[in-house]
Order: C-alpha cells, then sequence, then structure tokens
C-alpha cells in the first residue's frame, strides 16, 4: 500500500491563512474608492449599508438559533457579511482613515478568531482520519500476514502427506518383490491410514 505524496506548494499552504486579511482589506479598500466617489458624508448610502449589516446579522442571528443546534457555517457566513457591510459603510461614510483603519483591525482580528476555530477543527479531522487510516492499514497487513502464513502452513502439511504417502507406496512396492511376502498378512497388520490427496491440486 504505497502512496503518492504530494508536497504542496507554499502558496497553496498560505492561501487560507491569509484569506481573511485579504477580504478586509477588499473590503477596506471599496470602502475608501467609494468614499472618493462621493458616499463621505452621504446620509441615503451610510443608512442602507446600515439596513444591510442589520438584515445580515439578523439573518445569522436565526441561522445560528435554528432547529438543530443551527447551521454553523452558514451563522459564520451571515456575521461575516454583517461585518463586511459595516466596515464598508464606515469607510465610505467617514471623512477620515483613522476610523475605517480601526475597524479594520478589528475586524480582521474577529475574522482570524473565526477563522482558527474551524482550522482547529480541521486539523483535529485531519489527525484523527490520518490514524483511523493507520489502524486500518495496520489491521490489513496483520490479516494478511496471518492468512499468508496459514497458506504456507496448509502447503508445507500438504506436500509432507503427499511425500509420506509416496514413500509408504514405494515401500510397499519393494516389499512385495521380496520372496516370502504376504499380502493377506499385511492387511490383517494394518497399515497408516494415508490421508486422500490430489497431486494435480497440490502441485
Amino acid at each position: 500500500m504505497n502512496e503518492q505524496i504530494v508536497a504542496r506548494h507554499w502558496v497553496a499552504l498560505a492561501a487560507p491563512k491569509a484569506a481573511p486579511a485579504v477580504a478586509t482589506s477588499t473590503v477596506l479598500i471599496l470602502g475608501r474608492i467609494w468614499n472618493a466617489n462621493g458616499a463621505e458624508h452621504s446620509v441615503g448610502n451610510a443608512a442602507l449599508m446600515a439596513v444591510l449589516a442589520a438584515g445580515a446579522a439578523t439573518a445569522g442571528a436565526f441561522a445560528a438559533a435554528g432547529r438543530g443546534g443551527g447551521d454553523g457555517v452558514l451563522a459564520a457566513t451571515a456575521f461575516a457579511t454583517s461585518g463586511g457591510l459595516a466596515l464598508a459603510g464606515v469607510a465610505g461614510y467617514a471623512d477620515g482613515i483613522p476610523l475605517p483603519l480601526l475597524l479594520w483591525v478589528v475586524a480582521t482580528t474577529v475574522a482570524y478568531g473565526i477563522a482558527a476555530r474551524y482550522w482547529r477543527t480541521d486539523r483535529r479531522d485531519s489527525v484523527a482520519y490520518e490514524r483511523q487510516s493507520v489502524v486500518r492499514r495496520e489491521d490489513h497487513t496483520h490479516i494478511e500476514r496471518v492468512e499468508l502464513l496459514r497458506s504456507r502452513t496448509q502447503i508445507e502439511v500438504a506436500r509432507e502427506s503427499v511425500a509420506y504417502a509416496d514413500a509408504l507406496a514405494a515401500a510397499l512396492t519393494a516389499r512385495a518383490t521380496l520372496p516370502g511376502f504376504d499380502p493377506a498378512a499385511l492387511t490383517r497388520a494394518g497399515l497408516p491410514e494415508v490421508p486422500a490427496l490430489d497431486h494435480a491440486k497440490e502441485y
């Protein structure tokens, strides 16, 4: 059971770790672009983003409190959307950069906190799967070894039985050629039981 080991590129390994920062940075940049194109001090735009953020947060709350413990992925997505909309609204409405940057830091920190929880869960699942795979491989290997030993033992026993039968037949043939051989006496004395074997099947 030789499994091919594929080394992942460092970019593929780093991409999930950088995703939260990239997402919040993209929202901040788009918000500032929106600010430069007329969103600054626009009450209507700010109210729209506030309503959208509140709606996303409400959807996340309903998803988290759903039947059976709720859908964690859907709730996390809704809350992340709400935070992104709030960040975009503040970045577009505010006239300076300090407040958007502060919210960007908070949003990025929260995003990494949420992501770290899922990363730990995925890591535990991966480790558990690897351990189960190792146990299954060891069990299969043990069973294969036992079956191989059993088959070899059966073959050796069969060969010894065939050799014994051949030797006995040769001895009887040689004895029959000697003078004074009495087959009836040999029959009365009895012969060792020879197992019936199919020579063609064994060889």
